[in-house]
């Protein structure tokens, strides 16, 4: 039986760079589960799966488009000191949560500083990057 559209599955993923390295694994701990056909996961990873078998393992290369997106420049921007808490000092590379003003909160990596505050970027950490994903297929649920 092959995993389809509606079904919810169990799938162990190891998430490498580019060089090799591994970013992110569920081997150590729970298989991530998600019903395909819902958008819960990237576009790539949902199709890879589609269509495996219980316990089949594959490695698959997933481009920025079926993952994160490509890297938007719109998403870069300077923040200005003064709009920030006095406490305030992120180190650079840090990803911290910046309050929309529809009350929502954004994840926002800092790139660096400016002459008054700090360079931010909005995207994805992920966005732009090719991910190579070794999958394995533990269970189809229903």
């Amino acid at each position: 039986m092959a995993a389809k559209d509606g079904d919810i599955v169990k799938v162990h993923y190891t998430l490498k760079d580019a060089n090799g390295e591994i970013v992110e694994t569920s081997i150590k701990s729970l298989p991530l589960e998600f019903t395909i056909g819902e958008g819960k996961v990237i576009p790539g990873f949902e199709k890879a799966v589609t269509g495996m078998k219980l316990n089949e393992k594959k490695s698959i290369e997933v481009p920025p488009e079926d993952a994160y997106g490509l890297h938007d420049e719109k998403k870069v921007f300077d923040y200005d000191r003064s709009k920030a808490p006095k406490d305030f000092n992120p180190q650079i590379g840090q990803t911290i949560q910046m309050h929309r003003p529809d009350g929502n909160t954004l994840p926002v990596t800092i790139l660096g500083e400016t002459e008054k505050g700090f360079k931010c970027d909005a995207n994805h950490p992920l966005a732009g990057k090719k991910l190579n994903f070794d999958l394995e297929l533990i269970e189809i649920v229903s």
